[in-house]
């Protein structure tokens, strides 16, 4: 189990609220996530929960409420930054921020199915400003990493189901981010594959000190992390503490 600091989070929701429409998906919640934390978010289809993740990442801005991202020492590639309030930055800003500080890894892995493994992974670096040449070198000890040895030149189509979410989550990780949003991560996949993705992904957020923000339906997976909310109906209920 990693250890967490528990005295000032990095990231902190507060009376967050979101419509769609007329319909209000998120009514009003307040949580606190913690760095180095693994935080598992659950809940039933169509509770909020998603929306909630995009909330906390800067995706959606919230109909009412704040959303403020805090950087710890060590932890964050511009952990000189004053706390900022992400609701409150315009698009560009909070694209920026995504692309600096943050690593998302969906159920269906969104590889561009164009592009070879190790290209997928370069692309956060590359839109970074990295140069081309030391993305790839970057990608491919990322994909050795995770125990993808000799695939960076397949395509997704030609990777297993939990082939190419290894390369979704190398592409979340290869930036060293100071957040992980993880929606669904193994979603797609089977039991074995599940456990074999989740293995190697928290291994390696805890290794680099990064903090994660997982949403999952399914107990085995939110097993996995440090601590779980339960989100029904757009509001959130009290977490507990598991042990690994």
């Amino acid at each position: 189990m990693s250890t967490i600091d528990t005295r000032s989070p990095i990231l902190s929701a507060r009376g967050v609220r979101h419509s769609f429409g007329q319909t209000e998906a998120l009514r009003g919640i307040d949580l606190d996530v913690h760095p180095g934390e693994v935080l598992a978010v659950m809940g039933p289809s169509g509770s909020g929960k998603s929306t909630l993740l995009h909330c906390l990442a800067g995706v959606l801005v919230p109909t009412r409420g704040s959303v403020t991202y805090g950087p710890s020492a060590g932890q964050s590639p511009v952990a000189a930054r004053q706390p900022v309030e992400i609701s409150a930055l315009s698009e560009p800003k909070r694209a920026r921020l995504r692309l600096t500080d943050f690593g998302f890894v969906f159920q269906f892995g969104q590889l561009l199915p164009e592009l070879s493994a190790v290209d997928n992974v370069s692309i956060p670096m590359l839109l970074g400003g990295t140069k081309r040449s030391e993305a790839r070198r970057r990608s491919g000890d990322m994909l050795d990493r995770l125990g993808l040895e000799g695939l960076g030149a397949k395509l997704p189509g030609e990777l297993s189901g939990g082939q190419a979410q290894r390369v979704a989550v190398a592409r979340a990780l290869v930036t060293s981010p100071a957040l992980l949003f993880a929606d669904e991560p193994t979603g797609s996949l089977d039991s074995l594959g599940s456990e074999n993705v989740l293995t190697i992904m928290l291994e390696l957020v805890r290794e680099f000190g990064t903090t994660v923000v997982m949403i999952t339906h399914d107990a085995r997976t939110a097993a996995y992390a440090d601590r779980e909310v339960i989100v029904r109906d757009g509001v959130i209920g009290a977490g507990y503490r598991v042990s690994l």
